[in-house]
């Protein structure tokens, strides 16, 4: 069996601000960050997995949960053998895996995932608001149509929120979506730090949290 990695979900709607609350997470010591678009961005397409990869997404279809779950798993054995996620010392961070249920069940045995932090879209307006501006503002015109981020939060209700049903309420923690992404970080701050303190070495005394 694999080593399962220590981890926390970053979980939430279209917009809701995982990407932005990983990154500033993964640059902080003791945490390492992994987004599921990152990778897919930095696949090998000469590789088997990247061929694989490759004959869906030129026709357009979704990668198999099963392929995504290797591709996820290589990504991060590299990241292992590289040294730049440390098992041992750091906690996984994780945004965008997994998108769906039968994912997180392929996901179960290499994570032992200690906390999800659910970020909250109670209006959902607002999001497809907030989602159009940082389209525009990437010069991303085709995901800045009205429609396709609608098709985009009807995918994420019917396919990725069921997930947090797989995981026990006692391990999710809500915080408000809506905010500055500096408030928003300290709410999210307050819900991981602790996790992360009690399960690996305190980074200060070098000595494992009792």
């Amino acid at each position: 069996m694999s080593q399962r990695y220590q981890t926390v979900l970053l979980f939430g709607a279209p917009g809701a601000g995982k990407g932005t609350q990983g990154k500033i997470l993964g640059s902080v010591p003791g945490f390492y960050h992994l987004s599921c678009g990152e990778v897919f961005r930095t696949l090998d397409l000469h590789s088997e997995l990247g061929k694989t990869f490759y004959e869906y997404s030129s026709r357009g279809e979704l990668v198999p949960d099963d392929v995504t779950v290797k591709m996820w798993q290589q990504n991060m054995h590299a990241q292992t053998v590289l040294s730049r996620f440390k098992p041992h010392a750091d906690l996984l961070v994780l945004d965008g895996i997994p998108r769906n249920v039968n994912q997180a069940r392929l996901l179960d045995k290499h994570l032992s995932v200690l906390l999800v932090v659910h970020l909250v879209c109670r209006d959902k307006e607002e999001m497809i608001k907030r989602l159009r501006r940082r389209a525009l503002k990437e010069n991303r015109a085709d995901d800045a149509r009205e429609d396709v981020i609608r098709r985009r939060w009807d995918v994420y209700e019917e396919e990725t929120y069921p997930v947090l049903a797989h995981y026990p309420k006692g391990i999710i923690r809500e915080v408000d979506a809506i905010g500055s992404p500096g408030r928003v970080l300290q709410h999210v701050l307050e819900a991981v730090v602790p996790v992360q303190e009690s399960h690996f070495n305190n980074p200060v005394t070098g000595e494992r949290e009792k």
